[in-house]
C-alpha cells in the first residue's frame, strides 16, 4: 500500500449513515404522495392561464432567448434540446423533442406555436426525424404567448440548478389553453382538453369581459364547440354540448367528413376528405382492409388511399342501389371513421391547484390573468416613466443653469457632491448630467427634451388612470384582443373553422330543432343593433320601448323554430335561428356578439327564411343580381358573400322576390338624382356570388332603390301615408339596362323608395 506523503492530512471518515425508524405503509404514502403532486403540477396538467405545461413553457421560453423570431433564422432542433435540458428542463432530451415537435404538427395542435423546416411527422402517423435532421423557429402565435415577458408581466422562479430564472406562466395574449387544447395522465386524474377556434374565444373573452357571469348557452353562441386541425364533422346535440362546457366534462361525437362521388351507370364511390382528430389514417385504411377481408364489412368492396397533399380516402360500396348514407352508417359504428373525444378541463388554477373548469371558468380565469398581466404591465412602464422623468428634470435644471454646471464639472473636485448640493439633485439625476454628452448641450437638444417630458407626463397620467379604473382596463383588454383577432383572421387563416358542427344523425333520435318549443316571438333589431325577442306577435311596433337615444329598425312576427336572414351592406347574408336570439324584459344584446358584421357593416333587410324564394340584390354603385333562397344560407356567424362589390360602394337593395323572374317581367331602379329607369329583368343574371351587372349608371349620383316590376300590375311605389300608388305610363320610362334613366313620374316619393316588391 502506498504511503502517504509528509505534511498531507488524511482524509476525513465518511459521515455516519441516517438511518429512519418508521412504519413502511406511512414511508410509502409520504412519498408516493410527492411524486403524485409532482406528476400533477410538474408534468401532466396544464395552466390555465396560458394554457402550456412546463415543458413547452421552457421550450419557448429558451428559444426566445436564442432570438428564434419568425422572421429569423431556423436553429437545429438539438440545439434547442440541450439549451432547455441544459437550462430549464433536467429531464431526457428524446421527451423534449417529442413536446417541440408537437408544437410544429398542425394536424395535431389548432395554433402551432414552432415552425419547423424538415420532417416532423404526418397524419400517417409517421414519426419525425432525428433532432438532428431537423430546424426550427418559434411562430407569431408564439410570440403573442410571449407578448410583454419583459416588463414584469409575469412571475419568475429559479432553475433547477439556481443558476438562472424561468417564467412561473407566460403573458398569454389569447385563450392558448382552449385553442390547442391538451392530454396529459397523472396520478389519481387526468385532462383532456379539445382544439378549439382561437377567434372564438377571443369573441367569447371580449364577451365575458363585459359579462363575467355569462351562460354558457350564451358563450356558445361565439365558441360553436370544438375545432379541430384535422375538421372533421362534430355530431354532438346542443344538449350535451353545454352541458359538457358547464361542467367540464363530458365529450364530442367527431365523424369524418365524406361526399359521393359519381361514376356513371349506377355506381358511386364515397371519398373520405378529412379524418378525426388523432386518428391515423395508415392504421385506419389496415383496420378497413382488415374487415374487408374478415367479411365483417359486406357493404364494402374495397378501400384505396389516393392522398396526397390533402386527405382522399376511397370507399367502394358493394352495391350502386345502396344508400350512401346507410353505408357510412355501418363504417362509423364499425371503424374510427368516427371517435368519441372525450372532454376533461382537469387543470391548474392560478393558485396551482388542480380543479375541472367549465368553459367560463377557463375563460374568466384567462380574463384574470390578462388583468393582471396588463396591471403589471402599466406599472412597469410607470416606474419606468418616473426614473425618466427623474433624469429629464435634472437636464432642464441643467440647461437653466448651464454656465454653472460646466463650472463645476470643470473646477470642482468632487463635481457630483457639488450638483447635488447646488441644485438639490438626486444621485440619478446628478449622474445623468455628468454622463450628458457635449452635443445634447444644443438649443435643439432642449426643445427634445421638454416635448419628451410632456409627452411622458401625459402617458403617466393616462396609465394611472388606466390602473385605477375598471372600465379602462376592460377597453383596453377587448381592444388588445381585437388585435389579436387579426392575427387569426382571414379565410384560409387560423381563426377560419376546420371542424363543422352538425345536428346528431336522424338514426340516433336527437334533432336540436325538435327539441325548440314553437310559439310566436317578435324579433327587434334596433337602430344601434341590439336584438333581442318579445313573446307573441305584436301588432302596434309602436308600442316597443328602446334605450335612450335608440329607435325601431326591423320588428318581424316570427316562430321560436323559424330561422332569419339577414342582408348588410357589406353584401353578405347571415343566418340567425329565432330561439337563439336573446329574450327576457332586457334590452337583448348587441348583433355584432351573434355574428361578425365588419366594422361599419349595417343590417340592410331582415326577414324569415323561406324555400323557393329569390332575392334581388344591388349596390350603390348600380350593380345587381338575382339570387336563390337557398344560395343565401350561411353556416357561420361570418355570413356568407353573396354581392360582391366596387370600391365605396354598399349593397342598398336587398328584395325578396314572391315569384321567380320571368322573361315578361322588368327591373325597376332610381338612383338620387332622381333618375328611373325600367328594363326587362332578363337582363340581370342569376348567380350564388358575384358582382353581377350594371343596372343604372350614373356619374354623380348612388343607385337607391330597385325591384321587380310584373307588367300586368305595373310600376307601383308606396306614399308617406302607406298607400299605394301606380304610374299607369310606366312603360315610357323602359329604356336599355346601363342607361341613365329619366326624371321620376309626378308624384313620385321624396325618400325614391319604390315600396313592397311588386
Amino acid at each position: 500500500m502506498a504511503r502517504r506523503p509528509k505534511g498531507t492530512k488524511a482524509a476525513p471518515p465518511p459521515p455516519p449513515e441516517q438511518i429512519f425508524d418508521e412504519p413502511i405503509t406511512e414511508a410509502l404514502s409520504q412519498r408516493y404522495l410527492a411524486y403524485a403532486l409532482s406528476t400533477i403540477t410538474a408534468r401532466a396538467l396544464p395552466d390555465v392561464r396560458d394554457g402550456l405545461k412546463p415543458v413547452h413553457r421552457r421550450i419557448l421560453y429558451a428559444m426566445r432567448g436564442m432570438r428564434l423570431a419568425p422572421s429569423g433564422s431556423y436553429k437545429k432542433s438539438a440545439k434547442i434540446v440541450g439549451e432547455v435540458m441544459g437550462n430549464f428542463h433536467p429531464h431526457g432530451d428524446q421527451a423534449i423533442y417529442d413536446a417541440l415537435v408537437r408544437l410544429v404538427q398542425d394536424f395535431s395542435v389548432r395554433v402551432p406555436l414552432v415552425d419547423g423546416q424538415g420532417n416532423f411527422g404526418n397524419v400517417d402517423g409517421d414519426n419525425a426525424a432525428a433532432m438532428r435532421y431537423t430546424e426550427s423557429r418559434m411562430t407569431e402565435a408564439a410570440e403573442l404567448l410571449l407578448e410583454g415577458i419583459d416588463e414584469d408581466a409575469v412571475d419568475f422562479r429559479d432553475t433547477y440548478d439556481g443558476e438562472g430564472k424561468e417564467p412561473v406562466v407566460l403573458p398569454a395574449a389569447f385563450p392558448h389553453l382552449l385553442a390547442n387544447g391538451a392530454a396529459g395522465i397523472a396520478v389519481g386524474m387526468a385532462t383532456s382538453i379539445p382544439p378549439h377556434n382561437p377567434a372564438e374565444l377571443i369573441d367569447a373573452a371580449i364577451h365575458l369581459i363585459k359579462t363575467p357571469a355569462a351562460r354558457t348557452e350564451t358563450l356558445l353562441k361565439h365558441v360553436k364547440g370544438p375545432d379541430f386541425p384535422t375538421g372533421g364533422v362534430c355530431i354532438e346535440p346542443y344538449e350535451s354540448l353545454v352541458e359538457a362546457y358547464e361542467t367540464g366534462r363530458g365529450g364530442f361525437r367527431l365523424r369524418a367528413k365524406w361526399h359521393t362521388e359519381d361514376l356513371g351507370r349506377g355506381k358511386y364511390q364515397i371519398v373520405v376528405t378529412e379524418v378525426p382528430y388523432q386518428v391515423q389514417k395508415a392504421r385506419l385504411i389496415e383496420r378497413i382492409a382488415e374487415l374487408i377481408n374478415g367479411k365483417k364489412l359486406p357493404i364494402i368492396t374495397d378501400v384505396r388511399d389516393e392522398s396526397a397533399e390533402d386527405v382522399r380516402l376511397v370507399l367502394e360500396p358493394r352495391a350502386g342501389t345502396l344508400d350512401p348514407n346507410a353505408v357510412m352508417a355501418a363504417m362509423f359504428k364499425a371503424t374510427d371513421l368516427e371517435i368519441r373525444f372525450p372532454l376533461n378541463m382537469n387543470v391548474l388554477d392560478a393558485d396551482g391547484a388542480p380543479r375541472v373548469m367549465g368553459l367560463r371558468d377557463a375563460l374568466n380565469a384567462f380574463v384574470d390573468h390578462r388583468r393582471e398581466v396588463l396591471l403589471r404591465r402599466s406599472r412597469f412602464r410607470l416606474d419606468k416613466i418616473e426614473h425618466r422623468l427623474e433624469i429629464l428634470a435634472g437636464y432642464l435644471i441643467a440647461y437653466l443653469n448651464l454656465d454653472e454646471v460646466i463650472r463645476i464639472i470643470r473646477y470642482e473636485d468632487h463635481p457630483k457632491e457639488e450638483l447635488i448640493k447646488a441644485f438639490d439633485l438626486s444621485d440619478v439625476q446628478a449622474e445623468a448630467i455628468l454622463d450628458m454628452r457635449l452635443r445634447r448641450l444644443r438649443k435643439l437638444e432642449e426643445m427634445e427634451i421638454k416635448k419628451e417630458n410632456a409627452a411622458l407626463k401625459k402617458e403617466r397620467a393616462e396609465l394611472k388612470k388606466l390602473v385605477k379604473s375598471e372600465e379602462l382596463q376592460n377597453a383596453r383588454m377587448t381592444a388588445d384582443l381585437r388585435e389579436v383577432k387579426k392575427s387569426f383572421g382571414g379565410k384560409d387563416g387560423l381563426g377560419a373553422r376546420r371542424t363543422e358542427m352538425s345536428d346528431a344523425p336522424a338514426d340516433d333520435n336527437i334533432n336540436i330543432d325538435d327539441l325548440v318549443e314553437k310559439e310566436p316571438v317578435t324579433v327587434v333589431i334596433s337602430a344601434k343593433g341590439w336584438v333581442r325577442t318579445l313573446k307573441g306577435h305584436t301588432e302596434d311596433p309602436s308600442s316597443i320601448k328602446y334605450k335612450d337615444g335608440d329607435r325601431e329598425r326591423f320588428v318581424l312576427n316570427a316562430m321560436s323554430t323559424d330561422k332569419l336572414t339577414l342582408f348588410s351592406t357589406a353584401g353578405k347574408s347571415y343566418t340567425l335561428a329565432v330561439n337563439e336570439l336573446p329574450g327576457g324584459r332586457g334590452q337583448g344584446e348587441p348583433i355584432r356578439l351573434l355574428i361578425d358584421l365588419g366594422p361599419g357593416d349595417e343590417p340592410v333587410t331582415v326577414l324569415k327564411q323561406a324555400e323557393g324564394r329569390h332575392f334581388l340584390l344591388a349596390s350603390t354603385a348600380g350593380h345587381g343580381l338575382f339570387v336563390k333562397e337557398e344560395d343565401t344560407y350561411a353556416n357561420t356567424r361570418k355570413g356568407k358573400q353573396l354581392l360582391n362589390l366596387a370600391p365605396g360602394a354598399e349593397m342598398v337593395v336587398a328584395r325578396p322576390l314572391e315569384k321567380a323572374p320571368t322573361k315578361k317581367d322588368f327591373v325597376a331602379s332610381v338612383t338620387s338624382n332622381r333618375k328611373l329607369l325600367v328594363f326587362p329583368a332578363s337582363e340581370l343574371p342569376t348567380m350564388t356570388r358575384g358582382k353581377g351587372v350594371i343596372l343604372q349608371k350614373s356619374a354623380k349620383a348612388n343607385l337607391v332603390d330597385a325591384k321587380l316590376v310584373d307588367p300586368e300590375i305595373g310600376l307601383t311605389w308606396v306614399d308617406r301615408a302607406g298607400r299605394e300608388q301606380s304610374e299607369p305610363k310606366w312603360k315610357n320610362w323602359i329604356g336599355k339596362r346601363g342607361g341613365a334613366g329619366t326624371a321620376v313620374p309626378k308624384g313620385f316619393p321624396r325618400n325614391l323608395k319604390l315600396g313592397q316588391a311588386g
